[in-house]
């Protein structure tokens, strides 16, 4: 059998469908699996090695560019390949940092409608490359590449598989008519795709509730990491105590709710810090700056560092520093990356009662639960760590055995190749 994957790049972030297509790529094929990592929109980027293959197809500039003007749609090939060459896509990371959601409405639907949209060509050229590959299994990134399914099956002898990674939040921002248009083709999508992965059991029943998705066709694989991510266990000094926050610095993600929580723990005398770290894009340097506003209000700035965006190594120096770790998300997250490699260096986590973190704690016992309508329980939560050393202990040690358990990346490739087999096994013209 062989896969052609699809991944989606985020220009110059470290993003976690990124990283855990990167790892599940790189981990099949040195399973001696039959597989090729594509890019499309711009190269990947991770914390890795990357898997990819050099070409980037579907390629930011040329995707633009088609969507704005006729006239552009008809560019000289040569001068369509040099936009989509990977030197010069990785520079336009800038403007993606300054992009709003808001502002996609259009481009969305146009690559919903597959052929009958403004990037048909960028459609043409990424057919005839997998046509070379000839793959039995094309696994697309998200639902926003569901339009494209029809033709790949039209043109392609092979299983069409779609990975689920929290769509939802991404739609349901897009400006009306867009939104509904989205919604529409994504229903409509759906009957050209033989398979659908979700990464958490959670979202497997909200995409279907959400998307109005067929509940049989999708199958839950969890996400997995890289025996390194294993190899060291926290260890903090004593004091103060030390919370941690890895993510991108966005309104959605809440760091603003764990400041909040900070400068409450602060007034009932506790001694604790703040260390976060994530990736800055230009059109959140707003809300960051209001946060860090807030934090100097509060007397707090003794107790609150932002490291910027970490690398591997940066990454594990960060959460062996952490008594315990946060990501207290507004929105109900589809995975929780995060939170899974805070647990495998062993730091207990302290996670709202919502989207895939009651799944991730109960399969982990890694952490404890908060109810995110109350002010005080974020705070409470992670009182109660300061305050029980023991439990603390005993939580972080839970959480990091589960992740070497059931959560690494060795497992996540085995059941993704299973997977695909039962799905290239179930189709129709295999029946």
């Amino acid at each position: 059998m062989k896969v052609v994957s699809l991944a989606a790049g985020a220009g110059g972030m470290f993003c976690g469908s990124c990283l855990r297509d990167n790892r599940l790529a790189a981990t099949l094929v040195a399973q001696g699996r039959d597989l090729t990592l594509i890019p499309l929109y711009t190269p990947l980027r991770s914390d890795e090695s990357v898997a990819s293959s050099g070409a980037v197809y579907y390629g930011g500039i040329n995707v633009y560019l088609h969507q704005q003007s006729a006239i552009l749609r008809h560019l000289p090939s040569v001068v369509e390949r040099w936009l989509d060459s990977p030197r010069l896509l990785r520079r336009i990371d800038r403007l993606a940092g300054k992009t709003r959601i808001q502002d996609l409405g259009a481009l969305t639907v146009s690559i919903l409608r597959g052929e009958q949209g403004h990037q048909r060509r960028d459609l043409e050229n990424l057919i005839s490359a997998l046509k070379d590959a000839k793959p039995d299994v094309v696994n697309l990134p998200n639902l926003m590449f569901t339009g494209i399914a029809a033709q790949l099956q039209d043109q392609l002898d092979a299983a069409i598989v779609c990975t689920l990674s929290g769509e939802d939040i991404f739609v349901d921002q897009l400006p009306q008519p867009y939104k509904g248009q989205a919604m529409a083709l994504i229903k409509l999508a759906a009957a050209h795709i033989d398979g659908f992965i979700s990464l958490t059991r959670y979202y497997a029943k909200h995409a279907s509730d959400h998307f109005g998705l067929p509940a049989g066709r999708i199958h839950y694989v969890p996400m997995g990491l890289a025996k390194e991510d294993l190899a060291g266990v926290a260890n903090p000094p004593d004091q103060p105590f030390t919370i941690g926050y890895l993510g991108r610095i966005c309104p959605e993600k809440g760091l603003a709710n764990l400041c909040d929580a900070l400068g409450r723990l602060v007034e009932r005398g506790y001694d604790c810090r703040l260390q976060t770290a994530g990736y800055l894009g230009e059109i959140d340097r707003p809300y960051f700056n209001s946060v860090c506003d807030s934090i100097r209000e509060k007397g707090l700035q003794d107790r609150f560092d932002y490291r910027g965006e970490v690398d591997k190594a940066g990454k594990h120096r960060f959460l062996s520093g952490l008594h315990a770790f946060s990501l207290p998300t507004d929105y109900h997250e589809a995975k929780g990356f995060p939170v899974l490699e805070a647990m495998a260096a062993g730091v207990p986590v302290v996670q709202p009662s919502h989207g895939s973190f009651p799944e991730l704690i109960e399969a982990t016992q890694g952490g404890v639960l908060y109810d995110p309508a109350d002010p005080e329980a974020l705070s409470n939560g992670l009182a109660s760590l300061m305050d029980n050393a023991e439990l603390r202990s005993q939580l972080g040690a839970q959480g990091r055995a589960a992740v070497a358990d059931s959560f690494t990346a060795e497992l996540m490739a085995e059941a993704c190749w299973a997977c695909y087999e039962r799905i290239l096994k179930c189709r129709p013209s295999n029946a």
